[in-house]
């Protein structure tokens, strides 16, 4: 019994992910939207978001999709070459071209395991970057906006990581920024954010994916232009551009632990975003 249900856990496991990115093709998705993803280093993209970029870049959704890289990741010396890794791996999933994907390299942002970037310091460089008239237009109109859609890390960044998070709080006060003199106006930027799980289901795979379903089914929800929670399952085809991401473009990073990473990490198949507001 043992060996025939060893010998049927592949086929299962073939049918529940053909199932499951079926299924959630028909979710509720991003249409027609300027999109920013904002991230801390070169690979975050491909490591944690890459079902999202894969999905959002879809030429049918009309989405134009972006990606703001806060350091260069130099931490080994690098930066010149991740830099360059950041915008092959872009354009293998999905960005239109090389200028859609923009990487500083400020001091203010070092790329470091113990370092937590300001939130102001991340407002005001999102204020000058997407909301650049913000101080000019007065408290009687509406405030504007270069892109519709900003995502980012949740507050926990789904690996601790203080640079992750940093991202979170900055995303949150470039909100309330926006919305400082526009009381009673719809803030002009919806923010979403990936869910962090806990270490088993981090490295679940596609065996996360009906927890993950269910979740999202029995979550309150929001239809419209905006809607939310979001949910993205790869299929198979996907899911190796996901890994092509690292393995093809960020050579430099390929070390052992991250080949076991795109292995077996929910978040190289799946992405759950929810949207946040800024209270």
């Amino acid at each position: 019994m043992r060996t025939l249900w060893l010998a049927a856990a592949p086929v299962i496991i073939a049918v529940l992910w053909l199932y499951t990115s079926v299924l959630t093709s028909s979710f509720p998705m991003l249409r027609n939207k300027r999109i920013c993803l904002l991230i801390a280093h070169p690979d975050d993209e491909a490591m944690f978001f890459a079902p999202t970029v894969l999905a959002l870049t879809k030429p049918s959704l009309g989405n134009h999709v972006k990606i703001l890289c806060l350091s260069s990741g130099d931490a080994d010396g690098l930066g010149h070459i991740r830099k360059q890794e950041l915008v092959k791996s872009g354009l293998l999933l999905g960005l239109r071209n090389a200028d859609d994907v923009l990487v500083l390299d400020d001091e203010r942002f070092p790329d470091s395991m113990t370092k937590t970037w300001e939130s102001k310091a991340i407002a005001n460089l999102l204020a000058t970057t997407f909301a650049p008239k913000m101080a000019r237009i007065g408290a009687k109109s509406a405030p504007e906006a270069n892109i519709d859609v900003l995502i980012t890390f949740d507050n926990s960044g789904v690996s601790s990581h203080p640079n992750h998070i940093s991202l979170y709080h900055g995303g949150i006060a470039f909100l309330k920024q926006i919305m400082q003199k526009h009381a009673g106006w719809e803030n002009p930027i919806k923010m979403y954010t990936l869910s962090s799980v806990n270490v088993a289901r981090k490295y679940g795979s596609i065996l996360d994916a009906p927890l993950s379903i269910a979740k999202t089914v029995f979550q309150k929800k929001e239809a419209g232009e905006f809607p939310t929670p979001l949910l993205v399952v790869s299929g198979v085809g996907s899911y190796r551009k996901a890994q092509k991401a690292m393995t093809n473009a960020h050579e430099s990073q390929m070390r052992w632990f991250r080949w076991g990473w795109i292995s077996v990490s929910r978040y190289m198949v799946l992405n759950d975003l929810k949207k946040v507001k800024a209270v």
